[in-house]
């Protein structure tokens, strides 16, 4: 298996090793997971399971193809992936499918699978950026020329999707404001975008207050809701999803160490998202803190080793890119489990890899493609400068 890997992927072996183990179990849990879909939706786990098996496939070959690529050809391509990335969230923002209240959805016709925009252009703004910062890396203490160019695009992709997902912009901007302090961007600009930031939302918020027929924020009072109830104790406010934290916990607390065994979780089968949104609480109850443990040391491991590469990069595109696909799947994983734990309120963000959504597993998937083809790149370099030179 091991000799396999190193000779048809290339790259970081550890990556590979738990990205594959991942997506791999992913089958097992996901099929535990989906009872409630099944009572939902109908259907039979084997089809959420056959269809979430296509996805790891599309994945994997995603993965595989970007991986083969020159960084620099990612580089060269992130404009085009940008302005595609801002087309198809205006697509989705006139034309998307609802799902639980929020149009982020776009089905590929003929096929019946829907993709989640969002998650394309989170991929798209970090490349993009990445690119940004090395070409403007001298003109950053101008405005217009260096500054604004950078800041644009995040402005703009995160305005597109704020609307109907707010954690997802947040998050977004967070990971892209954290880039443009690694890149060096000067503190007073950095303060100034964090002011105006500020001000626009509290603009925003007022103007969503005294005008609700505009609609500003649609999920403006879901948030304030869970929010409220999550940590003022008020039962009254968002029941369903205050249920949905409660059971979660509930079924941390059953997972005990070693867990209720695959299949034999019960809490699960009356949380909505057991397979996506709450996945952590699903996991622990089912295979309990043990793994749980082995799970997040998992995603640790993981982060060193694209830090690892991304420190050792001979140009400072792969340096963002890396950092900023790392801290991006690392994220996701940290907030489905404060969400799931009770420490954060009840958002959608999906566990890299694991959850049952294939926009997010095939751009998870493309993410490390682009972080092994950095990682090949270094690989390639140091096996010419070992070769022994005879004169």
């Amino acid at each position: 298996m091991v000799q396999f890997l190193r000779k048809h992927f290339k790259g970081d072996l550890v990556i590979w090793v738990i990205t594959l183990i991942l997506l791999g179990f992913s089958l097992v849990s996901v099929y535990s997971f989906v009872p409630i879909l099944v009572k939902i939706e109908g259907g039979t786990p084997f089809k959420y399971l056959f269809k979430h098996f296509i996805y790891i496939l599309l994945a994997v070959l995603a993965m595989y193809w970007v991986h083969k690529r020159d960084p620099m050809y990612i580089s060269k391509m992130s404009k085009i992936i940008y302005y595609g990335s801002i087309a198809l969230l205006i697509f989705t923002l006139f034309f998307g499918t609802k799902v639980n209240e929020a149009g982020r959805w776009v089905k590929i016709p003929f096929v019946g699978l829907t993709f989640q925009s969002s998650d394309f252009a989170k991929l798209a703004l970090l490349i993009y950026v990445s690119r940004m910062l090395v070409k403007k890396k001298d003109e950053m203490n101008d405005w217009k020329k260096g500054f604004l160019p950078v800041m644009a695009p995040i402005v703009i992709i995160c305005g597109l999707i704020v609307k109907d997902n707010f954690s997802t912009a947040a998050i977004l901007f967070m990971i892209s404001f954290t880039l443009l302090f690694l890149g060096r961007v000067p503190f007073s600009k950095l303060f100034s975008v964090i002011f105006a930031g500020i001000l626009l939302f509290v603009m925003a918020v007022g103007l969503h207050k005294a005008l609700p027929e505009l609609n500003i924020l649609p999920r403006y009072d879901t948030w304030m809701n869970r929010i409220s109830n999550r940590y003022e104790n008020s039962g009254d406010i968002d029941q369903a999803g205050n249920l949905q934290a409660n059971n979660a916990e509930q079924a941390i607390y059953l997972g005990g160490f070693f867990g209720q065994g695959i299949g034999k979780g019960k809490v699960k089968e009356f949380i909505p998202e057991a397979y996506a949104d709450f996945f952590y609480a699903s996991f622990v109850e089912e295979f309990g803190s043990f793994f749980a443990i082995i799970l997040v040391l998992f995603y640790l491991i993981l982060l060193y080793r694209i830090m690892r590469i991304a420190l050792r990069a001979e140009n400072l595109f792969e340096t963002y890119v890396c950092l900023g696909i790392g801290i991006l799947l690392l994220s996701q994983a940290a907030v489905n489990m404060m969400v799931c734990t009770g420490i954060f309120p009840v958002t959608g963000q999906n566990m890299p890899f694991l959850a049952m959504g294939g926009s997010a597993m095939i751009m998870a998937c493309v993410g490390i493609g682009i972080v092994q083809g950095v990682a090949q790149k270094q690989e390639e370099k140091n096996s010419v400068e070992s070769e022994p030179v005879f004169a």
